[in-house]
């Protein structure tokens, strides 16, 4: 995650570079150290520094790695001559390198060669079955055709070997969410925070797929996790408040008190249409009479 301080220097650098006042390379490099895309100015300035025998010779080996930072600046801007020109060099500089063979499979993904871009892919999972970029863009590619149940395959194999992976679960999970799979995407967001307890999105994506599932069991559990969700943000997470109150309307409409768990929970009704009236005080007041209305529609005392 970038910082503030990161953020506003490379702000500054951007603008001293677009305006004529040098620090290309330096601007090139903090680009790639902070993983931002902003595929526009590298592409820029990136090919007027390859473009300059000079400047470029005084790179060093980092040369090869400026061209490979270009070429995929290329890709994402459709400037595929240019691409095509930097992966092209890379390749007759490394003519083994299975680094600059990925660059070539991005290139006919960039293409819409869909067929030969897959073809590029397993080849180079045959050579080294762990290389967790190409399996996850073979992920990329699944969805980008549309396919997601290619997405789900591809993504579920390579988990089988990096379990640990917390962004291929979450995407995994929210594939499932757009199929409307809800179990096996509450089966991932399960795993994540199981490995990462302590991050309050994975709680309230769990508590909201409980919710969307129903049933008395997963309400109640929903519920815990809402109020998971809100002690882990310091009661700040409105949409968790909200989940309070729908799992606590849900509820009694389907236990109709006689489940003597939800009769000991009125407090936590009360302290989450509390928290949601001093917000709404805070930051919407002119809003307070909708927020009185969805209480009053979902049997909730304000």
């Amino acid at each position: 995650m970038v910082t503030k301080s990161e953020e506003t220097e490379l702000n500054r650098l951007e603008s001293q570079v677009d305006n004529g006042g040098g620090g290309a390379w330096e601007y090139l490099c903090l680009v790639r150290k902070l993983k931002v895309r902003r595929s526009d100015k590298v592409l820029k300035h990136g090919l007027s520094i390859l473009n300059d025998s000079k400047k470029r010779s005084s790179l060093g080996s980092e040369e090869w790695t400026l061209y490979e930072e270009v070429a995929i600046a290329a890709m994402d801007c459709q400037s595929l001559e240019v691409a095509k020109d930097c992966v092209n060099v890379l390749r007759k500089k490394f003519p083994e390198s299975k680094r600059v063979g990925r660059l070539e499979a991005l290139l006919l993904e960039a293409k819409g060669s869909w067929g030969e871009a897959e073809k590029a892919y397993s080849s180079l999972l045959e050579d080294n079955p762990f290389d967790q970029v190409v399996h996850k863009r073979r992920v990329a590619l699944a969805k980008a055709q549309g396919n997601l149940s290619g997405a789900i395959e591809w993504l579920n194999k390579y988990l089988e070997t990096f379990m640990a992976d917390h962004d291929a679960w979450r995407e995994l999970a929210e594939i499932y969410v757009s199929l409307q799979m809800y179990k096996q995407a509450a089966f991932c967001y399960e795993e994540l925070i199981l490995s990462q307890p302590t991050v309050p999105l994975f709680h309230l994506a769990y508590a909201d797929v409980l919710y969307t599932l129903g049933g008395l069991e997963n309400l109640q559990t929903a519920r815990k996790y809402y109020s998971s969700t809100i002690d882990l943000t310091g009661g700040k997470n409105t949409r968790a408040l909200f989940g309070i109150c729908l799992c606590m309307s849900a509820i009694a409409q389907l236990s109709k008190g006689r489940n003597k768990e939800d009769k000991d929970c009125p407090d936590l009704q009360s302290l989450a249409t509390a928290a949601l009236e001093k917000e709404y005080k805070q930051r919407a007041s002119d809003k307070l009479t909708v927020l009185t209305s969805a209480f009053k529609s979902l049997k909730v005392s304000s």
